[in-house]
C-alpha cells in the first residue's frame, strides 16, 4: 500500500502503510461486534473480493497516481471492478489528470473503474472537489459534478460485464501476461462473498460513453474557492466575511469570489436545498422562513467591505472600491486613517527625536519602507476591529472572518508586508498567480454581469503607500524590478518543474535568449 506524503499530504505522519504485500490477516473483533455479527474475526489487508459472478479490487487515491498502480496486477488476476474511495483535493486543471489516469487504466487493463471522491472543506486549507467518475474499458460513462454545495452526491449507471471480458479477450499480450502470473508467488488472496451483483436481463439501459466535462481555470477559480468559503463559514460559527478593499485587482478578486459564493448559495436555495437554506438562516440570524434567493441581498447580509484610505490613496482606487461594493451588494464602509498613521509617526518622533521621511521628501530607503509598513499593518489592525464590531454596528450578533488578498506571486517574491493583507483568517487567493487572477476577473466580468471589473483589469497595480506627486506614482512592477508575468514564470519553474535558482537561470537563459542577455536574465 502506498500513501501520499508530498504537497499538502503528510499521511505517513499519522499512519503506517500496510506492508504485507497482497496478504490478509484475521483481525479479532471487539466483544460488542462479535455479538452483533456472530463472528469472532474479519479479514484485513490486501485482497480480492470474489462474488458469485465477478471480482472486485481496491486501490487508494495515491496508488492511482503511482507508476506501478495496483489495478495493473489486479486486472491480470481477473479483477473486473476497481473501487477507489479517494480524497483528492482541488488544484487548477487537476481533473484532467484524474480522468486521463482512470481512462488509461481501464483502456489497457479492461474493466470498470468506480472512482468516488470526497467533497467539501476538511476544516483546513484543502477543498475536495468531488466529481465522482465511472469508466468502462477506457471510456467515461458517468461523471458527477465537480463543485457542489451538497454534502453528498450519488451517481449510478449500469454496465455489462461481458464487455469487460470481450475487451480483454481481444488483447493477446495482456492475456499472456495474465497467464504467466504465479498465484503462489505474487497472487492476491481472495475473500469470497455469496452474492450476485448482476441481473439478467438488465433492468435499465447500460451506460454509454460520454465526453468528459471540464471547467476552465477561470471557472475553477470562481467555483472551487467559493465552495470552500461557504463550507468554512458554515462550520466556523461566524456571521460572514470582511475584506479591506484597496481598489486593486487582488482584493477585487477576493471580493468577487465571495460574490460567487453568494450566487451559488442563492442557486441552491432556489433549487430547494434545505441544508443550504438552514445554514443561511443560522448565519444571517434571520427568521426561519428566510430563503436567500437573491445573491446581492444575501451578500449584503454576510459580506462587509471597507476602503481604508490615506493621503497617499487616489480618488480612482476609492471609487473603484465603492463601485465594486455597490455592484455585488456588500455592506461597504469608507474611511480615512491618516489620524492613526500620524499618531504612530508622532509617537516615534517624540520617543526618538527623529522624524522618518518618505524618499521623495529626502528620506532613506529604510525610512521609506518603514513608513509604508506602518500603513499596511494598521490596515490589518483596523480590519480585525471592524470585522469584530461591524455586525454589532448593524444590530447583529457575532463577528466576521477576515479574508486576505495576497496572491502566490507576491508571496514568492516577498513583495508584501508581514501582518498586512497577507495576515488574515484565511486567504482564498493565496495559491493563485496574478495572471490567473486577471483571467478570472475577465471571466467574472461577463459571468456575473459586473462591468466595473473592466476598470480593475486596466488599472496599474500599485500599493499606494507612498505620496503621489505630479511626476511620481508608485507602481508594483517598478518596485519589484520585474513584471507579474515574469513572476508567474518563476513560480511555475519553481513549483511545477522543481527548479532551483541555478537550474531556473539556465532554463531562462534559453527561453529568454531572443530578447534578454544572460546578464539581464540573472537578477
Amino acid at each position: 500500500m502506498w500513501m501520499a506524503n508530498d504537497g499538502n499530504y503528510r499521511e505517513l505522519r499519522y499512519f503506517s502503510s500496510w506492508r504485507q504485500d497482497r496478504k490478509i490477516e484475521q483481525l479479532l473483533l471487539p466483544r460488542e461486534l462479535r455479538l452483533v455479527t456472530a463472528q469472532t474475526s474479519v479479514p484485513i489487508g490486501l485482497a480480492i473480493v470474489m462474488t458469485d459472478d465477478t471480482s472486485i479490487g481496491i486501490e487508494t487515491c495515491e496508488e492511482l497516481f503511482t507508476p506501478n498502480s495496483p489495478h495493473i496486477q489486479l486486472s491480470l488476476e481477473g479483477v473486473e471492478i476497481f473501487l477507489n474511495s479517494s480524497a483528492s483535493h482541488h488544484e487548477l486543471r487537476k481533473l484532467h489528470t484524474r480522468i486521463e489516469l482512470i481512462e488509461e487504466a481501464t483502456e489497457k487493463a479492461g474493466g470498470v473503474y468506480v472512482y468516488a471522491n470526497q467533497q467539501g472543506c476538511d476544516g483546513d486549507r484543502i477543498y475536495y472537489d468531488g466529481c465522482s467518475l465511472i469508466s468502462l474499458n477506457g471510456k467515461l460513462i458517468c461523471q458527477g459534478s465537480q463543485f457542489s454545495l451538497q454534502d453528498v452526491e450519488v451517481i449510478t449507471t449500469t454496465v455489462d460485464l461481458e464487455t469487460v471480458r470481450t475487451h480483454r479477450v481481444g488483447r493477446n499480450s495482456r492475456n499472456q501476461q495474465a497467464a504467466s502470473n504465479s498465484p503462489t508467488a505474487s497472487g492476491y488472496e481472495r475473500v469470497y462473498v455469496a452474492a450476485d451483483l448482476t441481473r439478467f436481463p438488465a433492468p435499465v439501459a447500460v451506460g454509454q460513453p460520454i465526453p468528459a466535462t471540464y471547467h476552465t481555470p477561470e471557472e475553477e477559480i470562481a467555483l472551487g474557492p467559493a465552495c470552500w468559503l461557504w463550507d468554512y463559514l458554515r462550520r466556523s460559527g461566524m456571521k460572514g466575511y470582511f475584506v479591506p478593499l484597496s481598489g486593486g485587482i487582488d482584493s477585487c478578486a477576493t471580493a468577487t469570489i465571495v460574490y460567487s459564493m453568494c450566487t451559488l448559495v442563492a442557486k441552491e436555495a432556489r433549487l430547494g436545498n434545505q441544508q443550504v437554506i438552514d445554514d443561511a438562516v443560522r448565519i444571517t440570524g434571520e427568521k426561519n422562513d428566510y430563503v436567500p434567493l437573491d445573491a446581492r441581498e444575501f451578500c449584503n447580509k454576510i459580506f462587509h467591505t471597507c476602503y481604508m484610505g490615506t493621503e497617499n490613496s487616489s480618488p480612482e482606487t476609492r471609487k473603484r472600491a465603492k463601485d465594486l461594493a455597490e455592484a455585488i451588494g456588500s455592506y461597504h464602509t469608507d474611511l480615512n486613517m491618516d489620524a492613526v498613521v500620524t499618531s504612530i509617526r508622532t509617537l516615534f518622533a517624540v520617543t526618538t527625536g527623529k522624524t522618518p521621511l518618505f524618499k521623495i521628501h529626502g528620506g532613506t530607503q529604510t525610512e521609506n519602507l518603514a513608513l509604508q509598513n506602518i500603513q499596511a499593518r494598521l490596515r490589518m489592525l483596523l480590519s480585525y476591529m471592524f470585522a469584530q464590531l461591524s455586525p454589532w454596528v448593524r444590530g447583529f450578533n457575532g463577528g466576521l472572518l477576515v479574508l486576505g488578498s495576497a496572491n502566490v506571486d507576491e508571496s514568492l517574491r516577498g513583495y508584501m508586508t508581514k501582518y498586512d493583507c497577507s495576515s488574515a483568517d484565511i486567504n482564498p487567493i493565496g495559491g493563485i498567480s496574478k495572471t490567473d487572477l486577471k483571467r478570472f476577473i475577465a471571466y467574472a466580468q461577463t459571468k456575473f454581469d459586473l462591468p466595473i471589473l473592466e476598470h480593475f483589469l486596466t488599472a496599474v497595480p500599485t500599493a499606494e503607500l507612498e505620496p503621489i506627486t505630479s511626476d511620481y506614482v508608485q507602481a508594483d512592477e517598478v518596485d519589484m524590478g520585474m513584471t507579474y508575468d515574469e513572476l508567474s514564470i518563476f513560480g511555475r519553474l519553481r513549483k511545477v518543474e522543481k527548479c532551483g535558482p541555478y537550474s531556473m537561470f539556465r532554463r531562462l537563459v534559453q527561453d529568454w535568449s531572443s530578447f534578454l542577455s544572460p546578464i539581464e536574465s540573472s537578477p
